[in-house]
Parts: C-alpha cells; sequence; structure tokens
C-alpha cells in the first residue's frame, strides 16, 4: 500500500488550479505558483483536543480501523493538513470523528477545514436513506463495506418530540394512480415477521438473520411505508416497521458492524417519533446505551440510558426494569457505585411485578435482570461476585435462546479464566462451543478468537489440551462452511 501521506499530497497537487479548497493561485505576481492556505479550523481543533501532530496521526490510524482502513499517518502528514494539504476524502470523515470522540462532541468534515461532506450520498426524503441501506445491506457486494462504517462516538442524544400530527402532508394525501393501499393485516405481517426474524436470530445467529431482515425491509416494508392507508392504519405500519428496523440494528451491533447498526438504530428512532410509539423509541435509545458499553463509551452509555428513561411514557413494571437495568450498567461504567446499585434495585423491584408475558424482540426477564448484575459488578472490579451473577442468568436464561446463551458463557468463560479458574472455565467454554458450532454469529467469533488466545497460556493443563483439540476441530468445520 503506498504511504498515504504521498497520496494526499499528489492527490491534492493533481487537482486543477483553483477548484480544491483552501488553494489559491498567485498568478504573475510569483510565475503562477501555487500558494496554500494554513488550516486554522484543523489547528483550533487540535489546541480544543490537546493534542500534538503525532498524537493526532495516532488517533486517526485507531480510528481508521474501525472503518476498515489500514493507515499509517505520523506527524508529518498532519504537517501537510495544516499547511492545507487535503487529506484523501475517504480520511476526512475519519480525522473528524477521530477529533470527536477526543471531544466528546459531534465534528464535522467542514468544521477541520476539508470543506462540506459530497452532497447527494443520500436522498433527502424522509424514508430515501432508510431505502439505500436495507438496499445496500441485502446486496452482498455492499454488505462488507457497510459494515465497516464509522461508528460515532459523540452523536447527539436524540430528543423524543411530541407532535400530535407527526405524519406531514406528503404521506397523508392520497396520490393519483396509487394501487397499493395497506391495512391492519400488512401491519400485523410487519410484526409476525418481526417475531420470526427474533427467533431466528436465537435459533441460528445474526449471519443468517440479518440479511433476511434487510431483504423483507426493502421488498415489502418499504413499499408498505409509502403507501395509501388511514392515518392510523399508516401510523400503526410505522410502529411496526421502526420494531423491524431496531432488531436489524441490534443483530448488526452484535455482528460487530458498529457503525451499520448505529445508523439502523437513527433510522428505527425516526421512524418510531413518525409513528409515535414511545416504547420502540425508548427501546432504541437503550440498545445505543448498549452499543456505547460494548465499545468502551462510558458517559455516552449512561447518558443514552437516561435519555431513554428521560422520555418513557407511563411505563409497565418490564418496560422499566429493561430501562433500569440499562441505566445501572451505565452509571457502573462510570464508576458511580451508589446510583449503579440504586438502579439495580429500582430493576428488581420493577421486574418482580412484571407479568409472565415477554416481548420477542426488546424484551426484559430475570436472566437479563442477573446479567446486567453481573456487567456492574464487572465494571466496578468485582470479578467473583460478576461470574457468580453470571451463572444465575445462565440458570434461568429460557433454553431457546441460544444466541443469549452463547454470548453468556462466551463472558462467563473469559471471566473464569481471568479469575485463575482453568478447569472451570474450559467446562463453560465447552458448553459456549456446543452453540458455537451451529450458529452464525461475529460476536460468536469474538469469543472464539479470545479462546484460542487464551489457550496458548495453558497447554500444560489436560483438560486446557482437550479443549485445545475440540477447538481445532471447530475452527476447520467453520472454515469449511
Amino acid at each position: 500500500m503506498l504511504d498515504p501521506v504521498v497520496n494526499d499530497v499528489n492527490h491534492d497537487a493533481t487537482l486543477d488550479a483553483g477548484v480544491s479548497e483552501g488553494v489559491r493561485l498567485t498568478g504573475a505576481k510569483n510565475g503562477g505558483a501555487m500558494t496554500r492556505i494554513p488550516n486554522r479550523q484543523l489547528a483550533a481543533l487540535l489546541a480544543e483536543a490537546r493534542w500534538g501532530n503525532d498524537q493526532l496521526a495516532r488517533a486517526v490510524n485507531r480510528t481508521g480501523r474501525d472503518a476498515g482502513l489500514e493507515l499509517t499517518y505520523d506527524h508529518s502528514a498532519v504537517s501537510h493538513w495544516l499547511k492545507g494539504v487535503k487529506p484523501r476524502q475517504a480520511v476526512r470523515p475519519v480525522i473528524a470523528e477521530a477529533f470527536a470522540r477526543r471531544l466528546g462532541r459531534p465534528v464535522t468534515s467542514q468544521e477541520a477545514g476539508f470543506g462540506k461532506a459530497p452532497a447527494g450520498a443520500r436522498p433527502n426524503d424522509r424514508l430515501g436513506g432508510l431505502a439505500d441501506l436495507v438496499r445496500d445491506d441485502m446486496d452482498p457486494s455492499r454488505r462488507t463495506m457497510l459494515a465497516a462504517g464509522l461508528y460515532s462516538a459523540a452523536m447527539l442524544v436524540p430528543g423524543y418530540t411530541e407532535l400530535a400530527q407527526r405524519l406531514d402532508g406528503a404521506q397523508q394525501e392520497v396520490r393519483a394512480g396509487r394501487t397499493v393501499r395497506i391495512g391492519e393485516s400488512e401491519v400485523e405481517t410487519v410484526r409476525a415477521m418481526t417475531d420470526r426474524i427474533a427467533g431466528i436470530l436465537d435459533e441460528l445467529g445474526g449471519g443468517h438473520a440479518r440479511p433476511m431482515s434487510a431483504a423483507f425491509l426493502a421488498n415489502t416494508v418499504m413499499p408498505w411505508l409509502s403507501a395509501d392507508g388511514s392515518p392510523a392504519t399508516k401510523k400503526s405500519m410505522l410502529a411496526a416497521a421502526s420494531d423491524l428496523v431496531y432488531l436489524t440494528g441490534w443483530m448488526a451491533m452484535y455482528e460487530r458492524a458498529h457503525g451499520l447498526g448505529q445508523q439502523y438504530f437513527t433510522e428505527a428512532l425516526q421512524l418510531a417519533q413518525d409513528g409515535q410509539d414511545h416504547v420502540t423509541y425508548c427501546r432504541t435509545l437503550r440498545g445505543m446505551s448498549l452499543q456505547a458499553a460494548n465499545l468502551g463509551y462510558g458517559p455516552r452509555a449512561l447518558e443514552y440510558a437516561d435519555a431513554a428513561a428521560e422520555c418513557a411514557p407511563a411505563a409497565g413494571p418490564r418496560l422499566t426494569a429493561f430501562l433500569r437495568g440499562q441505566q445501572a450498567h451505565g452509571a457502573a461504567l462510570v464508576q458511580d457505585q451508589r446510583l449503579a446499585f440504586t438502579r439495580l434495585r429500582q430493576t428488581e423491584a420493577a421486574l418482580s411485578k412484571a407479568d409472565g408475558r415477554n416481548d420477542a424482540v426488546g424484551g426484559y426477564d430475570w436472566a437479563a435482570y442477573h446479567f446486567h448484575v453481573s456487567s456492574v459488578l464487572y465494571a466496578l472490579g468485582d470479578l467473583p461476585g460478576s461470574i457468580q451473577a453470571m451463572r444465575q442468568s445462565n440458570k434461568v436464561r429460557p433454553a431457546n435462546e441460544r444466541q443469549g446463551r452463547l454470548h453468556a458463557n462466551g463472558v462467563l468463560a473469559a471471566r473464569q479464566w481471568e479469575l485463575g479458574h482453568i478447569e472451570a472455565a474450559t467446562v463453560t467454554w465447552g458448553e459456549f462451543l456446543d452453540d458455537y458450532t451451529t450458529l452464525s454469529t461475529s460476536r460468536g467469533d469474538e469469543h472464539f478468537d479470545k479462546l484460542r488466545a487464551s489457550l496458548a497460556g495453558q497447554a500444560g493443563n489436560r483438560q486446557v489440551r482437550r479443549l485445545g483439540e475440540r477447538v481445532r476441530e471447530v475452527a476447520r468445520k467453520k472454515a469449511a462452511v
């Protein structure tokens, strides 16, 4: 791969004279030489971030890896940018995101002195962005690129806007010549498919369920969202669609396509707002909190969790528990022990009042509660307590939740190994492999990679050797699929 600094300089130097922003021609006064305008906006961001050139270069390289870019910038590249040389188009949002993660607020390419992002990447109509997203996600040739999209750590927390007449005139009017009209049966079809896809997620993993979800959204749901129908039916369709889009984002998050998951979550928020669906709006914010927590952004995780709780309607006990549990985890991530334990007590009290019905999407039960307890204790440094709570989570988890069991066993085994309980960990890893062999899941792959790395340091243990033999067998089978 060519040195990115050389690429940037060469790219800029070959632009038509006077076309590139940050470049001016001085004309006949100095024989037509080009004089660059120093990038003072970038310099101001560097000062705000308290970074030197080396630190920015390293941050951009790290952020680039999240987007699938192998960048090798150093201090000299930043010097070129400060002098007015523009980085490649694909790198500009990476630089902006590196600053956003440092500063804890959104930063755009324009604010960094690189000009506006290319226009026309997405249609401006309300559903155009979602339509493009699902079409790309159902296309195998585009899916890899989508999965490498950047997660924005500084995205503003959305607020729920209460609107009595949210459906605009373009949605409500009956367009001439249109023959498609939706009713409650179409709404029920979307809800039924959402439940089915959630079941496939548990049974086979997100690698199989998400493409199915994207295809159904693109081929069936998108036309229905633009179809005629009564205002009440159209509002119900928006709400049902938001639930499925939220689930699709959840699957993308668990497949480690965090930028894509965040895009789906953002679209789900908009649909939920349009459909006046408070519950899915809150669920989605809670999902965004979990995503931020998984990526290590504790303050952002707490902010999303609090936003979800604040915009909740008069919630029933199960939804209250669902939201309070995530608030507890967020509080633990910022080391607020008192608040974390208070939220856990509220979670337990609310869940104890819930009825027996649990939703297929965004549900919350005692297994989820004990998982939250384990997460809180681990974040606060209580490793043995977190292991005990995770065991309890597994004990009460429904047998059909294979995806959840696989993830919980991966987490539990890693913590047992961390504590030095190697024999207990090998047993748990064995249970993990029982599910992993038949599930297509990137989150499972992540645990499997951690398992293989752990085995190298304990080769002398008999149980570990046996586990290693099974791991090699599973790896061969996975590679052959």
